[in-house]
């Protein structure tokens, strides 16, 4: 036959010192939040030499529209190397882009499609 348990008495919290209220400051006027613009750097359109262009395409582009089509060839190729995630296995059209290099990690590769756009 189980016996119930008596649950313990729960004890008081002890009291804490009061303290003091500080001082209210005045609240700063918070500024109107604006919609972040992207760099102009960045969105302005870039010409693809021909090499590169073989990859993304010969119209010019922004960096970033580069960026996106090199790794939608990357993945549609099955490129990405499958043990080391960072590294891009180049194919031939990607190895004259990659000045002749078999493997590039995926932050050396921006390095060197800079180089071919003007």
């Amino acid at each position: 036959m189980a016996t119930k348990k008596k649950a313990a008495p729960k004890k008081a919290a002890p009291k804490k010192a009061a303290k003091k209220a500080a001082p209210k400051k005045a609240a700063a006027p918070k500024k109107a939040k604006t919609k972040r613009k992207p760099n102009p750097a960045f969105m302005k359109p870039m010409t693809p030499s021909a090499t590169l262009a073989t990859v993304v395409g010969a119209k010019p582009m922004p960096r970033t529209e580069v960026t996106k089509k090199l790794w939608a060839y990357i993945k549609k190729n099955n490129l990405q190397d499958a043990k080391e995630k960072r590294n891009i296995n180049a194919d031939d059209n990607l190895k004259a882009v990659f000045g002749g290099k078999k493997t590039v990690s995926m932050f050396e590769m921006t390095k060197l499609v800079n180089k071919h756009l003007s």
